[in-house]
């Protein structure tokens, strides 16, 4: 009897519903390059799911340790790749096991293969020289100035999509920039193959860019976000279908404030922009039927001169419907956070305040302000129906504030994950959220850092909830009972105060502007890693920082690879012990004063580091 129970445990349909239970938790499969959960066989998925579920209970209890050797990563627990000599790594993302995919910062982008440490294709904006000619308009050696600012990943067609954009005239508020819309096609291939980089389309933009979203590669959509300076709301560009000569471009009429951050996803046809405040979420929703009516006709014939090619806003459209939800937030012990009609717990510091700088430091890791804007046009939408707007309120019976208030905390960096990897038909998809909050002190020139994460679905309001009272304008607000199993919005901190170690990026050299730090931190879905100051030791370093001119290089002092692991989407309402913050270990060869770029993959248990040289480590966990 035993053994039949035994070998029922080891069928395929108890294993698939395993999987489905560990991808509804958002925990992916650890799959080799571009497999499909469809094409493994049954051993192949119990070795996959068995691993995924040890990553999540190990991880839960005690820090990652070095993976035991392994035949395919050459028997050893980590890996080192290089890029050209000559290169640093501006920009670096692993895509599946097998690859990664990175920009240097003479714009060049290579596709490697990490198990034979060869780069497979690579594209080098030189090459748009002899290609094509250049616009009058243009600055000179501007082929020099490509970044890449999006990548996304299609399992399906085994294709990888980017965005490149460079800065071609002007500053801030009429910066003109051009994008070039990529993809890497024919992965994996066979050894004799070589994958090809292709570009699908280019666009201009004038302005402050804060994001560009390729929301559905295979529908061909293309969103952006761009600052409108004049009104200070958000502007929505979209390609509603790429491999056609037309662009939308309307003021949404939505506010944008400092301390907000902002994302863009497509959900059943409509285009929702999500941004988040200290205390509340908010979603605005945009059918793409509604915005198709206001389609422009694109122009990409490249001997038309570069202002025939800037967009222009058509007109303000408010959206058809906007959603607001309050965060839920912990008590956490020592901060000013309490519940309504208490006085707060601790001291709270009025010094340590400091205000961003221009479009704000939370919307650098999101890709986002590299300048571009558009001169608003003044005509409404007079046809538009008003917009329902609910607001849900907390769902606990006693109401917490925010316990790091903006100010003095405020987004250093945002990072919103989307479930990337292969699913299964019946997982529900969520969103997560990590913001990286900041506290820094003008006296001594110290930062302080917080780590807040929280989960999100779209809607954040359930579908189906009545509407207390009747829906008149835009800013209008309702009252619903939120659902008492909802779990999302609950935020969730890493509250014990550290020092995240940033990174100098510089300006422009035409510009005004000083080195903006870019701090070593990534996230996944379950999980978020980054470089810190070894707090244990850097009293026996502080003398460094009084004798330094300038406060934060402080390279002489420790650093450590920290790691922590989010709680699970359910049951977070329950949860009030600490974060555990773990410390990784790291090889003897890692010097993490030269680190420049931080990934993180946790279906595969692997953190991946760049350094100054170009050399690449890929760490593997277990």
């Amino acid at each position: 009897t035993c053994k039949s129970l035994r070998l029922f445990t080891l069928t395929r349909p108890v294993y698939r519903q395993l999987a489905h239970d560990l991808l509804a938790r958002s925990r992916p499969l650890p799959l080799h390059s571009f497999q499909r959960l469809s094409d493994l066989s049954t051993p192949a998925l119990i070795a996959a799911v068995d691993r995924a579920r040890g990553f999540e209970k190990a991880w839960a209890i005690r820090a990652p340790r070095p993976a035991r050797p392994n035949p395919y990563y050459g028997n050893q627990w980590y890996i080192t790749i290089s890029v050209p000599s000559q290169e640093e790594i501006d920009w670096l993302s692993p895509i599946t096991s097998s690859y990664t995919l990175c920009a240097t910062k003479s714009g060049r982008v290579l596709c490697w293969d990490v198990r034979r440490d060869i780069c497979l294709a690579e594209w080098d904006p030189r090459s748009l020289t002899s290609s094509c000619g250049g616009d009058e308009d243009e600055d000179e050696d501007d082929e020099d100035k490509w970044e890449l600012w999006k990548c996304r990943v299609e399992f399906e067609e085994r294709t990888v999509y980017f965005t490149m954009a460079r800065v071609l005239k002007g500053h801030h508020d009429d910066r003109v920039m051009e994008f070039m819309l990529m993809r890497v096609s024919t992965i994996p291939i066979p050894e004799s193959a070589r994958p090809v980089f292709d570009t699908l389309t280019s666009f201009h933009t004038t302005g402050v860019i804060m994001n560009v979203f390729l929301l559905d590669p295979p529908r061909r959509l293309l969103s952006a976000f761009v600052w409108i300076a004049s009104s200070n709301t958000i502007g929505l560009y979209v390609l509603l279908d790429w491999a056609k000569d037309d662009y939308v471009f309307v003021d949404t009429g939505v506010g944008c404030l400092i301390s907000s951050n902002w994302s863009c996803i497509l959900h059943e046809d409509q285009i929702v922009i999500h941004s988040e405040e200290a205390d509340a979420a908010y979603q605005h929703f945009y059918p793409l039927d509604l915005l198709r009516k206001y389609g422009r006709p694109r122009c990409t014939d490249s001997l038309k001169g570069l202002w025939n090619k800037l967009p222009k806003i058509s007109t303000r459209l408010i959206p058809s419907r906007s959603i607001t939800k309050k965060f839920v937030f912990p008590f956490v012990p020592g901060t000013s956070g309490a519940a309504v009609g208490t006085p707060p717990v601790g001291d709270e510091e009025d010094d340590d305040t400091e205000e961003e700088d221009e479009a704000g430091a939370a919307e650098e890791d999101q890709g986002q302000v590299e300048d571009n804007t558009e001169p608003v046009s003044e005509e409404e939408q007079t046809d538009a129906t008003e917009p329902t707007q609910d607001v849900v309120g907390p769902t606990t019976p006693e109401s917490l504030t925010n316990p790091y208030p903006f100010p003095p905390w405020y987004p250093e960096s945002a990072h919103f994950v989307r479930q990337w990897w292969p699913t299964l038909p019946g997982v529900p998809r969520l969103s997560c959220t990590v913001v990286l909050l900041a506290a820094h002190d003008p006296e001594t020139h110290r930062t302080r850092f917080v780590l807040a994460q929280h989960y999100f679905k779209v809607p954040i309001a359930p579908e189906g909830l009545p509407v207390v009272g009747e829906s008149s304008t835009s800013s209008s607000s309702h009252s619903t009972q939120a659902d008492d199993d909802d779990d999302m919005l609950h935020l969730w901190y890493v509250s014990t105060p550290f020092e995240v170690v940033c990174v100098l990026e510089e300006g422009d050299d035409d510009e005004d502007t000083s080195d903006r730090p870019r701090p070593l931190v990534a996230v996944d879905f379950g999980h978020a890693v980054w470089v810190e100051y070894d707090t244990q030791l850097h009293a026996h370093f502080a003398h460094f920082d009084n004798d330094h001119p300038h406060p934060h290089p402080r390279r002489r002092v420790p650093k450590c690879l920290r790691f922590v692991t989010f709680p699970p989407v359910h049951g977070r309402r329950v949860r009030t012990e600490e974060a555990v913050v773990r410390t990784l270990e790291i090889p003897e060869e890692l010097d993490l004063d030269v680190v420049e770029t931080i990934n993180i993959d946790q279906s595969q248990g692997a953190v991946i580091l760049s350094v100054k040289d170009g050399k690449i480590f890929i760490l593997r966990y277990e």
